[in-house]
């Protein structure tokens, strides 16, 4: 499993909404793609135009050429095209042996 971060940033307040509605609509087909194991997306409390979309996928192969070449891909394309422009950075990270006895959990 790998674990890929999406950071945005979404300068106007009027923007947000409409940010989390149209990953509303994305999450459907992330939901739906067998090579999606979970996602979150965060938004910054201190930094409120900053946002954090984290999804877990099986494999960087399985979400570059599963995901992307995919029947789930070209809706969830759409659905957030008009936000492409703001992000800041968009990587796959290995998780490693360090993580909380608690799960995440809080």
């Amino acid at each position: 499993m790998i674990v890929e971060y999406i950071r945005y940033r979404i300068a106007e307040s009027g923007r947000r909404v409409d940010f989390e509605k149209a990953y509303a609509a994305a999450a459907e087909q992330l939901d739906l793609a067998p090579q999606c194991l979970g996602y979150e997306l965060s938004h910054g409390i201190e930094e409120p135009d900053r946002y954090i979309l984290r999804i877990e996928w099986t494999s960087v192969e399985d979400h570059e050429q599963g995901f992307r070449g995919g029947r789930h891909f070209p809706p969830f394309l759409a659905a957030i095209r008009p936000y492409i422009g703001d992000i800041e950075e968009m990587k796959h990270y290995a998780r490693t042996s360090v993580v909380s006895a608690a799960g995440g959990t809080a």
